[in-house]
């Protein structure tokens, strides 16, 4: 995936956040948010220990010590906290995230995640995803549209194995947004130069819209 659509992921999402929320940001585009938050203000939370992450830094300024969850650099807010993995995942269990922002592998149409494994694959782990599902009180999808064979990453049933039955709330990929309400599947923005027909034959799951997205 370009660069350039990855940050029109994350500029999106940005819209969604809400001033004072509490952020969690997982792997990969998700932790681009902070470089395009502009004047709103939010508490971002890396599961790696931190509360009060800050943008990129300076290529002079960066320090491989302070990481996102991605391992790029980053910097500290004013009134950051860095604590170990028990005290962040007490934060994500207990309910305290308001939003998390999270990487899929797939996504189903009813919203169900897919974020952690690859039958066949060797993998490290589950990480934070269960976690995250599970504790925060919205979950936003961050992705590609397809994967890098060009396979649908949202599909009508999740063929890799479930991060949780908790379902994700909005998904933002660098051609569309989509809403999951009541186990179904709403197309709300169409963000790039493309027709609904291709976005259909691009998408595996099943969608509806209004039909004021169709291009005349």
């Amino acid at each position: 995936m370009r660069q350039a659509d990855r940050i029109k992921i994350a500029k999106r999402i940005v819209q969604e956040l809400e001033e004072g929320q509490t952020v969690n940001l997982g792997v990969g585009i998700p932790t681009l948010i902070p470089d395009y938050l502009g004047d709103k203000h939010l508490i971002l939370q890396s599961e790696n220990g931190l509360l009060g992450m800050g943008p990129t830094p300076p290529a002079d300024e960066v320090n491989m010590d302070l990481i996102s969850a991605s391992k790029a650099p980053i910097t500290m807010e004013i009134g950051a906290s860095l604590f170990d993995s028990s005290s962040s995942f007490a934060m994500i269990r207990g309910g305290h995230i308001d939003v998390a922002v999270l990487g899929v592998l797939q996504v189903d149409q009813t919203g169900e995640i897919a974020n952690w494994a690859v039958p066949g694959e060797t993998i490290l782990g589950v990480g934070g995803a269960m976690d995250l599902v599970v504790g925060a009180k919205k979950i936003i999808i961050a992705t590609s549209h397809t994967s890098k064979n060009g396979e649908a990453k949202f599909v009508k049933e999740l063929s890799f194995p479930t991060s949780g039955i908790t379902k994700a709330d909005l998904a933002v990929s660098e051609h569309a947004v989509f809403k999951f309400e009541e186990g179904r599947m709403k197309l709300v923005e169409i963000l790039s130069d493309i027709s609904i027909e291709e976005l259909q034959e691009m998408t595996e799951a099943a969608f509806t819209y209004d039909r004021l997205l169709v291009k005349k």
